[in-house]
């Protein structure tokens, strides 16, 4: 790994050449802060054009809403997010995390914004089928806490470009991050969404570094 200064610099650099590309990303999507909270559940292990689609579900038959979904029953629930995946899967999930929003916050999602980060997270953590990318982005794009975000893009970027190795895990991935750049929620949200969009553009499971934003990091390796 390398040191902490080099990171710090190599960092910025990549960051900034991948916002010359794209521009400022307007991410996480979504038109309510439930409905981000929603999307962080469904988004697991599928495109988010499926995710889109569960999500419309849900509008269609005005449900997108912590106490319509608390009252409806996990099959229904489920047959409404289908195009999600894994559906009877995430349908728990997402009932979990409903009930701790209705149950623990009144379904008021402000009352988020009271906690502190270590608290919030470890309340987030604590709900059946939330882990870490979860809560974290639910941290930073909903309540909007400066908390870096390791996803599976970020991951397969960083060790593409030799910054880590396939060994670093979550908690040491967000730490680079957290040590490394200042503490800001809107240079990390940005940050997070230059590496979804280098990802879903260029670094596939089959890279295609031709044209990529990120390409001279890797020749100069």
């Amino acid at each position: 790994m390398k040191t902490q200064h080099n990171f710090q610099s190599e960092l910025m650099d990549i960051y900034q050449a991948m916002r010359s590309w794209f521009g400022h990303r307007d991410w996480w999507p979504g038109e309510t802060p439930f409905e981000i909270c929603v999307g962080a559940i469904l988004t697991q292990n599928t495109s988010w054009k499926n995710v889109v689609k569960a999500i419309q579900n849900l509008k269609d038959v005005s449900a997108l809403d912590p106490f319509a979904i608390y009252e409806m029953p996990l099959d229904k629930l489920a047959e409404h997010i289908r195009s999600a995946g894994y559906y009877n899967v995430k349908a728990r999930r997402l009932h979990n995390l409903v009930r701790y929003i209705v149950e623990d916050h009144s379904g008021d999602l402000n009352s988020l914004i009271t906690l502190d980060i270590g608290r919030l997270r470890k309340e987030l953590l604590a709900v059946n089928g939330v882990g870490k990318e979860t809560a974290d982005s639910i941290i930073l794009y909903v309540v909007k806490k400066p908390i870096f975000v390791i996803d599976a893009y970020t991951k397969r970027i960083l060790e593409r470009h030799n910054f880590v190795d396939g060994k670093v895990d979550y908690d040491t991935m967000q730490e680079l991050f957290h040590d490394n750049l200042p503490v800001d929620t809107e240079l990390y949200n940005d940050f997070h969404a230059q590496f979804v969009a280098v990802g879903h553009n260029f670094c596939k499971r089959t890279p295609r570094c031709d044209g990529c934003p990120l390409e001279k990091f890797l020749v100069q390796r």
